[in-house]
């Protein structure tokens, strides 16, 4: 009898989780500890509900030589301050957009500041926006659901 509520409870998440119209997404950035190019540690970082219906999850990679910084966020809060955004924003990863005139009447000479954007040699985003915490390293959590009802069942069955 257990089995039933327990199917009815994860049935009833998966749809509510559904219904709402806002993609969830992870927001970090690779300086905070949990928060790596290739793995997100959902104990520290919660996602965090992207403010437009028809928002997309970024994962933004620059690099230079060894070094790597990895932000993640929704687009539409990258939009005010980040310019080279790509135009194409489907799903995928594309590189930046050139921006030859950002920051041409300055002269400042803190290198710190990167006020002309010109330290990281590559800059890579990664769009995505079919599932939740998609901007993570992998996403899994349908086939984690799947693969936990299973065992369930599984464990029910040879009882």
């Amino acid at each position: 009898m257990w089995f039933y509520a327990l199917s009815v409870i994860i049935i009833a998440a998966t749809i509510t989780d559904k219904v709402s119209a806002n993609l969830w997404c992870y927001s970090c950035v690779s300086s905070q500890p949990g928060c790596e190019e290739f793995y997100v540690n959902w104990f520290i970082h919660r996602a965090i509900t992207c403010p437009r219906e028809d928002d997309k999850c970024v994962k933004i990679i620059e690099r230079k030589g060894a070094d790597v910084q990895v932000t993640r966020d929704c687009l539409s809060n990258l939009i005010g301050y980040r310019k080279d955004i790509p135009a194409d924003q489907y799903e995928g990863c594309r590189t930046a957009a050139a921006q030859p005139k950002v920051a041409v009447y300055v002269e400042n000479t803190v290198k710190e500041l990167d006020l002309k954007r010109d330290y990281w040699s590559d800059t890579t985003y990664c769009f995505c926006e079919f599932d939740e915490w998609c901007n993570s390293a992998f996403t899994s959590n349908a086939s984690l659901l799947l693969l936990t009802l299973s065992a369930m069942i599984g464990y029910i069955l040879s009882a």
